[in-house]
C-alpha cells in the first residue's frame, strides 16, 4: 500500500514525518518554505489523514521506504515529530541507506520507561475512549500536546487531525482481522548519520528525558532545547521551526539559534 503524500519542490530530498496526534497537515506552514530549497515529501502514515489502515502486517518504516522507492528518492534528510521521530529512527535502523540525516523533534522512543505524567495521560485517554467520548479524548490530546505559543488556528487544526486519526484507528481496531503493526527495536548507538535532537521546555517531562538520552547515545548527536515550545513546535511557532530546519538542513554553521 502506497502512503498518501504530498511531494513539492526540487533539490535534495527532505521527508517530513508527522506526530501521532496529527497527520501531514501539521507541516502546512513549514513545507512551502522548505520547498524553495528542497524536494519536500510528507506522507500520511497508516491510520492518519488520507491513508487507511488495512488488515495486514506492516511496519511504518517499510511504508516510508516503499514511498521513497516509488518516488525515485534514493536518500533523504528525515525530520520526525514525536511518533514521526520514532518512525524516522526505525527507518534509519531497517533501511539505513535511505537516511542521510535526522532531525528528531520532541521524539517518541520506546527505550525509556514513561514518566508518571505520561502514564496519567494514557490512563485518562483510555478512560475517555472506553466511555465512547472521542471528542473528550481529542480535546485531552490538544490540551496536553500544544504548548503556550499555539494559537486558535493551531488548536483547531490539531483537533481535526486527532479526531480523524481516532476515527480511522478505532474503526480498524474493531475489524476482524485488524491491522498488525510490526514492532521495530531501535538501538540509538547504531544510528550513524548526523542527528539533531530537538526538545521543548514546556513538553511533558518524558520527552525531555528521551531527548537527553538520545543526545547521549546517538553518536555525534546535537541537542537543541526550544525554551518556548511544547510538544509540537511546528504547529506552535512554524516560523521558528522553518528557520531551524533551514539552518540544519543547509548545514549552516550558525545553526541552533531559534
Amino acid at each position: 500500500m502506497l502512503l498518501s503524500h504530498d511531494d513539492e519542490g526540487s533539490g535534495p530530498a527532505v521527508v517530513l514525518l508527522h506526530a501521532g496526534v496529527a497527520d501531514r497537515r501539521m507541516w502546512d506552514a513549514v513545507a512551502p518554505v522548505l520547498a524553495h530549497t528542497f524536494r519536500v515529501i510528507r506522507p500520511d502514515l497508516r491510520g492518519f489523514g488520507q491513508t487507511p489502515m488495512p488488515p495486514e502486517k506492516y511496519a511504518d518504516a517499510d511504508d516510508v521506504d516503499a514511498l521513497m522507492d516509488s518516488l525515485g528518492v534514493t536518500d533523504a534528510a528525515v525530520v520526525g515529530s514525536s511518533f514521526g521521530g520514532r518512525v524516522a529512527m526505525e527507518l534509519a535502523t531497517l533501511h539505513p541507506t535511505r537516511v542521510s540525516s535526522l532531525v528528531l523533534m520532541c521524539t517518541a522512543y520506546r527505550g525509556l520507561e514513561p514518566t508518571e505524567s505520561v502514564k496519567a495521560f494514557g490512563q485518562e485517554e483510555d478512560r475517555l475512549l472506553e466511555a465512547g467520548d472521542v471528542a473528550g479524548a481529542t480535546e485531552l490530546n490538544v490540551r496536553t500536546f500544544l504548548g503556550p505559543e499555539a494559537d486558535g488556528a493551531a488548536r483547531a487544526l490539531l483537533t481535526l487531525m486527532q479526531r480523524r486519526a481516532f476515527d480511522v484507528q478505532l474503526a480498524a481496531d474493531e475489524a476482524d482481522p485488524g491491522p498488525e503493526p510490526r514492532r521495530v527495536e531501535v538501538d540509538p548507538t547504531g544510528i550513524a548519520v548526523p542527528t539533531v535532537v530537538v526538545s521543548g521546555a514546556h513538553d511533558l517531562d518524558h520527552f525531555g528525558d528521551v531527548a537527553r538520552l538520545l543526545g547521549e547515545q546517538i553518536p555525534g548527536a546535537e541537542t537543541v532545547e526550544l525554551d518556548w515550545a511544547g510538544h509540537l513546535p511546528a504547529l506552535e511557532r512554524p516560523d521558528a521551526v522553518q528557520a531551524l530546519l533551514l539552518d540544519v538542513l543547509r548545514d549552516d554553521p550558525t545553526v541552533h539559534a531559534p
